[in-house]
C-alpha cells in the first residue's frame, strides 16, 4: 500500500477523515508513479553512450586539439597540433596551447583562450600536456616547456622556459605525450620511426634490422625530471623499451603506470604468403601495458597475436605467423584490442562521480586507422576496460562510439577521438583532432543505470561517394576488364592492394594520400604511363598529406595489376 500524507487541522475534521477511510478500507490504493529516469539536454552531442551517462559539448572548433589537462578549479587546457599530419591546413591565430574555462556553470566553456607559441614564431604545436605543481607543462615542436600559473589567471604569460629538448621528430610517430607523477617524474613516449624497422622500409619481404639502431633514440618511454630546466634528451634516460608508438599514459590510484600501443601495420601487404588479407585486419592486436622499469615490450621482433594470446615472432624477424620464440622472455600485455583502431589516449578513472563498476578501469580513446582496406575501417570510439589490481577483468566494453559520422576513414571522419582527461569532479572529457570539438561526459546520476554495458555500436560503412565503375570510360588501349580489376586492386579486393588504405576507397583522397580523382597532378603529367611510373617507384617525401609512399603501395602487385590500376586511376581522374 503507498503511503499518504495528510495534515490535520483539529480533532474534528481528523475524525471526520478517518471516517471516511474505513469507509473506502476495500479500494485498492492508486501507485505513484515511478521516479521519471534523468534526462541529457541534446542528443549527447551526436556520440551513442553506454546506459546512464550523457555527453555535452564543452567546447568547439579549438583547432586539432590533442592531449587535455584540467585544473583543480575546472580550467581545461588542451594541447594542439598541426603540420603535416593534418594537410597543411591554415592554424588558428594564436599559440597552439589553448585554456578553456566554464565561468557561468552552464556545462559549457565560455573562456576560450590561446596562449604560447603560434605558426608566426614556426610553432607547429604538440600533443603532450600535464599539470604539475602549480606549473603547466606542454610539448611543443621538439621540446617540453613549463608555464608558471599564478592564482586567479588561467592564462600564463610567454611563452614558458624549455625543460627538455631534442625530442627526436624524424619518420613516423613524431608526438611525445608525456605524464608527471606526484614526486615530479615525467615519463614522455618516444615513438619509432617506422613500420617494423626493416630495410627497405615497408616492401614485400624486407628484413628487420637487428640489433635495431632506432631503439637507442626511439619505440619507449624516457623518464626525467620534470621540475629541471635545460635537459636534452638522452638514450641514457630510456625507462622501458619496444613500444612502437605509446599513443598515452595514464597512472591508476595504487601509482602503477600504464600506456598503450600503436601496432606495426601490413602483414599480408608485404608477407602475403604467410598471412592472409582477413587475417592482416585483425593482426596485430592494439594492446595496453604495464610501465615498468627496463621492461620489453617487443616491438620491433615481436607483435601480440589475439588468437594465440601470446606475443609472436614477426616475419621480418624470422617469424612464421605462430613461432614465439624469443618473444617469450618479453613482457606481454595488460589487455588487448582490435587491430589497427589506433590507441591515442588512456585515463584510469580514479574520480567518484562514475558509479562503482567503471572506477579503477582504463577508458582508451580509439583515433581510427588506415590499415583495415578493404574491409571498413575500425576505432573512432571510446572504449572501456575494466582492471583489478593493474590487471584487466573481464573484456572492453565500446563506451562511446558515433564520432565518425556517416564514414569511419581518414580524412572522412566528422571527429577523431584524440584526448582524454578527468575533471576535478568526475566529469570526463574527450578531444577531437579533427574538427577541434572536446565533449564532457557525465553520470545521469539518480535512476540512471550503473553497471558495466556497451554503447550501441555505430555500423562502419564503406564511402559513399566512390564513382561508379559504370560510368568510367577506360584509357586508350585499356579495356573495361582492365578498369574492373584496376579498381579490385585498388579497393583491396585483389592482390592485396593497398591503394585505398590512403587514398580512401573512393580515391578522393585522406589525411595520407592525395586526392586521385581531382586531375591534380603532383608527380607526373597525368597520363596512364606517367601513373604506371609513380606506382612502380613510389614517393618519398609527399606534397600533400604525410604519407610517403612505398613502390607498389608495398603491395606484391604483378605488372597486370600495376597496368590495371593506373587505367583505374586514369579513369576515375577524366570522370565528369
Amino acid at each position: 500500500m503507498t503511503a499518504r500524507n495528510f495534515h490535520f487541522t483539529s480533532a474534528a475534521v481528523g475524525a471526520a477523515v478517518l471516517l471516511s477511510l474505513a469507509a473506502c478500507a476495500k479500494q485498492e490504493a492508486q501507485p505513484v508513479a515511478a521516479a521519471a529516469p534523468p534526462t541529457c539536454p541534446g542528443d549527447n552531442g551526436g556520440l551513442s553512450l553506454a546506459p546512464g551517462f550523457c555527453a555535452t559539448i564543452f567546447a568547439d572548433k579549438v583547432g586539432h586539439a590533442r592531449h587535455m589537462t584540467v585544473s583543480a578549479d575546472g580550467v581545461v587546457y588542451v594541447n594542439t597540433w598541426s603540420g603535416p599530419y593534418y594537410g597543411f591546413d591554415t592554424p588558428p591565430e594564436g599559440g597552439f596551447l589553448v585554456a578553456l574555462k566554464d565561468s557561468d556553470g552552464d556545462g559549457k566553456a565560455d573562456v576560450v583562450t590561446r596562449f604560447g607559441a603560434g605558426a608566426r614564431e614556426k610553432a607547429t604545436g604538440g600533443t603532450g600536456i600535464a599539470l604539475h605543481d602549480g606549473s603547466l607543462y606542454a610539448e611543443q615542436n621538439d621540446y617540453v616547456l613549463k608555464f608558471a600559473l599564478t592564482q586567479g589567471n588561467p592564462v600564463p604569460q610567454g611563452n614558458g622556459e624549455k625543460v627538455l629538448t631534442g625530442l627526436p621528430q624524424a619518420g613516423d610517430h613524431m608526438m611525445h605525450p608525456f605524464v608527471i607523477d606526484a614526486k615530479g617524474q615525467m615519463f614522455i613516449n618516444s615513438g619509432s620511426a617506422s613500420n617494423v624497422c626493416e630495410k627497405p622500409a615497408r616492401q614485400p619481404g624486407s628484413k628487420g634490422m637487428k640489433p635495431c639502431p632506432e631503439l637507442a633514440t626511439r619505440a619507449g618511454i624516457w623518464k626525467y625530471d620534470a621540475t629541471k630546466l635545460g635537459q636534452k634528451f638522452s638514450p641514457k634516460e630510456r625507462y622501458v623499451t619496444g613500444l612502437r608508438n605509446s599513443g598515452g599514459q595514464s597512472f591508476d590510484a595504487a601509482g602503477r603506470l600504464f600506456a598503450v600501443q600503436h601496432g606495426r601495420d601490413q602483414l599480408p601487404e608485404n608477407w602475403p604468403k604467410l598471412y592472409t588479407v582477413e587475417a592482416g585486419h585483425e593482426l596485430p592486436s592494439e594492446v595496453m601495458v604495464q610501465v615498468t622499469e627496463g621492461a620489453d615490450y617487443g616491438w620491433p621482433t615481436c607483435y601480440y597475436d589475439p588468437n594465440l594470446k601470446s606475443l609472436v615472432l614477426a616475419p621480418e624477424y624470422g617469424g612464421d605467423g605462430k613461432t614465439i620464440g624469443e618473444c617469450a622472455n618479453k613482457t606481454p600485455p595488460v589487455a588487448a584490442f582490435p587491430a589497427h583502431w589506433a590507441p591515442n589516449d588512456v585515463l584510469i578513472y580514479t574520480g567518484k562521480q562514475f558509479p562503482a563498476a567503471w572506477q579503477g578501469g582504463a577508458f582508451v580513446a580509439f583515433h581510427g586507422s588506415w590499415n583495415r582496406a578493404p574491409q571498413p575501417q575500425g576505432g573512432y570510439n571510446l572504449v572501456f576496460q575494466p582492471l583489478v589490481d593493474g590487471k584487466a577483468s573481464g573484456d572492453y566494453v565500446i563506451f562511446a562510439d558515433g564520432f565518425a559520422g556517416s564514414e569511419k576513414a581518414p580524412g572522412r571522419a566528422e571527429h577523431r577521438p584524440s584526448g582524454l582527461a578527468m575533471g576535478p569532479d568526475g566529469a570526463l572529457y574527450v578531444s577531437d583532432d579533427a574538427n577541434g570539438r572536446i565533449w564532457r561526459i557525465t553520470h545521469l546520476g539518480a535512476n540512471a543505470p550503473t553497471a558495466v554495458a556497451p554503447a550501441p555500436q555505430v555500423a562502419a560503412v564503406a564511402s559513399t561517394n566512390a564513382i561508379a565503375l559504370s560510368s568510367l570510360s577506360p584509357p586508350p588501349g585499356s579495356s573495361a576488364e582492365q578498369l574492373a580489376q584496376g579498381e579490385k586492386v585498388f579497393r583491396g579486393l585483389a592482390a592485396n592492394g593497398t591503394c585505398a588504405g590512403c587514398h580512401g576507397s573512393d580515391g578522393r583522397g585522406t589525411q595520407v594520400g592525395a586526392n586521385l580523382t581531382d586531375a591534380t597532378w603532383l608527380w607526373s603529367d597525368g597520363s596512364v604511363a606517367g601513373i604506371k611510373s609513380t606506382i612502380q617507384k613510389g614517393v618519398v617525401a609527399a606534397k600533400q598529406g604525410i604519407g610517403a609512399m612505398p613502390p607498389l603501395g608495398a603491395a606484391p602487385l604483378q605488372p597486370a595489376d600495376v597496368d590495371a590500376v593506373a587505367a583505374y586511376v586514369w579513369a576515375i581522374s577524366h570522370h565528369n
